[in-house]
């Protein structure tokens, strides 16, 4: 893990982005907050509110553009997503305000989900260096997948609420009607042709919301951990729905992995394939090619141990994530 030091005063201008409607809760007071400390800090700070698909990534550029030193993400998963897309391979840094259903990247790099430890993580102003991955030349930085999972993102995409109830609803009604393929995945000398459930390439540990897909992955290695759910009955399928949750999927039956630079995966259905990338539903007419791109990208992230244990950290972070829930629950988090 590659640390600088804090930003301080040299980011200059800093940019917020908004997205006012991902997530759950309302995402305005929380950006002015973060405005009003970082301009007290000596920041000149700009906050934009997107409105579309791809205003992130704009806005973003044009910040960097304008010669912001940092821009900051106040939303979900998608909206981090597009935002670092603007940021990759250039010296400005990546702040992330988690406030999505999942937070699949700011709960890999430790960043709180409580806002105010969030904030302090920003003001700490601590630089990491991690990797981002392309699929087919679209930047991505959590995780892509064929098969289950992005049947249920699929799903998940066309139902009118957010949240972790609506995702598992959509995951049941896939789960009682999916039909998995047979894919063939070429990675470096080695080819497999297998009937999969999901094929899961991962450069966090985790989807979101404390589902370890990948629980050994590291997100600076210059490595993707594969994560290969073979098709198996039905109980014996369900189980890794539970292994998800206790880190302990890599010791599952079905469950095969490598760790890879690079890898090929083609759907041997005829027709387009359902694919995710980051937890957005894409629809693939070719095979998709990933690669890790080592060091590509910067985060404003803490120091943070990237070890993992089975049962402990989940367990950890749902017991600490509920505490946060119930304070903010009574005491709420205002601007004061």
């Amino acid at each position: 893990m590659e640390m600088t030091t804090t930003i301080g005063n040299h980011a200059g201008r800093i940019a917020i982005i908004v997205n006012p409607v991902s997530g759950t809760t309302s995402k305005e007071a929380s950006a002015n907050e973060a405005a009003i400390r970082l301009r007290n800090m000596g920041h000149e700070v700009d906050v934009f509110y997107t409105g579309c698909p791809g205003d992130a990534t704009r806005l973003a550029r044009e910040a960097c553009a304008r010669g912001a030193g940092l821009v900051i993400a106040v939303g979900g998963d998608g909206t981090v997503n597009e935002t670092a897309k603007a940021l990759c391979d250039t010296d400005v840094p990546l702040g992330i305000m988690p406030m999505g259903s999942g937070n699949g990247l700011a709960r890999h790099l430790g960043i709180p989900i409580d806002l105010e430890g969030a904030l302090k993580v920003i003001t700490d102003g601590k630089v990491r260096v991690i990797d981002y991955c392309t699929m087919n030349g679209e930047a991505f930085f959590c995780t892509f997948g064929v098969g289950f999972d992005a049947a249920v993102t699929h799903a998940f995409s066309k139902q009118p609420g957010r949240g972790l109830v609506t995702y598992m609803k959509s995951a049941l009604m896939e789960f009682l009607r999916f039909n998995p393929a047979e894919y063939t995945i070429k990675a470096g000398n080695k080819v497999l042709t297998e009937k999969a459930f999901l094929v899961a390439v991962c450069n966090t540990s985790q989807y979101g919301n404390n589902a370890y897909i990948a629980p050994e992955a590291r997100i600076d290695d210059g490595y993707v951990d594969v994560t290969i759910v073979h098709a198996g009955n039905q109980i014996v399928q369900a189980l890794v729905g539970v292994d998800l949750f206790t880190g302990l999927i890599n010791k599952n039956i079905l469950i095969e992995t490598m760790r890879v630079q690079s890898v090929s995966i083609k759907c041997n259905r005829s027709g387009s394939i359902q694919a995710h990338v980051d937890g957005e539903p894409r629809e693939l007419q070719e095979c998709a090619d990933i690669i890790c791109r080592h060091n590509g990208l910067k985060v404003v992230a803490p120091e943070h141990d990237d070890s993992f244990k089975p049962i402990i950290t989940p367990m950890s972070n749902i017991v600490r994530e509920t505490r946060t829930a119930l304070k903010n629950l009574f005491h709420p988090w205002l601007i004061h």
